[in-house]
């Protein structure tokens, strides 16, 4: 196995950016989620799994985010873009499977979540700082789909690790350690899938079938939650270091 793919999301539910190689703490990639966008009249933190209101975070390249003002007037709503997550801050996330049956200007029923179960304070991230994703499940998701092929973008995983065993192999790595190049990862749970790979990201259009197909063919327990369609493992960092596309990716 090794790292065919390297992103960072400089804002978050914003545009990610392909990089050659990144230094990586406990807080994740270096510049990874180091933004988010605040809600002013609910103090939420602006998310795409909330697709009604922040779907058009996913037109933005996070690496050139505008100004407030003209931010505002694109998402319809003020906002700011803040560096530092309010205390206890929350953002929402629709139920998927009602988003896929009503569509994303429905108003359809929300979970609130609270950044970072699984993250050092004073970051965006949902859950944890690291999130992977194998090629095979990606050709797995793909094949199934009506389109054939599916892009693993629409994942928004930091590491694209190649893989030869067919399925989802990553599934496998839960509780496990991965060592990537000279970073060790702690692989905590499958990765739960929201709305947002169905959403448009950038000139790529609206592929409902990325979140149906992983629905219907990967269904993994997370905590107490039941079985739930995934596609992609979160990790802690367990030893800081670099990572390199084409680092090799072993199994401690």
């Amino acid at each position: 196995m090794h790292v065919e793919t390297l992103r960072r999301y400089p804002v978050k539910s914003m545009l990610g950016e392909e990089v050659a190689e990144s230094n990586v703490t406990e807080r994740g990639l270096a510049g990874d989620r180091a933004r988010a966008v605040l809600d002013v009249a609910t103090g939420k933190i602006a998310s795409a799994k909330n697709p009604r209101l922040w779907r058009d975070l996913l037109t933005i390249e996070g690496a050139r985010v505008p100004g407030d003002a003209e931010l505002s007037r694109l998402l319809g709503r003020e906002v700011r873009l803040i560096d530092v997550p309010p205390e206890g801050a929350e953002f929402e996330r629709s139920v998927p499977e009602r988003v896929l049956a009503e569509g994303i200007e429905a108003e359809v029923p929300h979970t609130v979540g609270t950044l970072g179960a699984a993250s050092p304070g004073g970051t965006f991230f949902d859950f944890a700082p690291v999130h992977l994703i194998s090629t095979s499940a990606v050709e797995r998701i793909g094949a199934h789909s009506p389109r054939g092929h599916v892009e693993a973008l629409r994942y928004r995983p930091n590491l694209v690790v190649a893989t030869a065993h067919p399925g989802f192999p990553e599934n496998d790595w839960v509780g496990r350690e991965l060592h990537v190049g000279d970073v060790a990862l702690e692989v905590i749970v499958a990765s739960p899938r929201c709305a947002v790979p169905t959403l448009a990201h950038g000139p790529l259009g609206r592929d409902v079938e990325a979140l149906r197909t992983v629905a219907r063919h990967n269904r993994v327990q997370v905590f107490d939650m039941g079985p739930q369609p995934c596609a992609g493992v979160y990790a802690r960092v367990l030893r800081p270091g670099r990572i390199r596309k084409g680092d090799p990716v072993r199994l401690a």
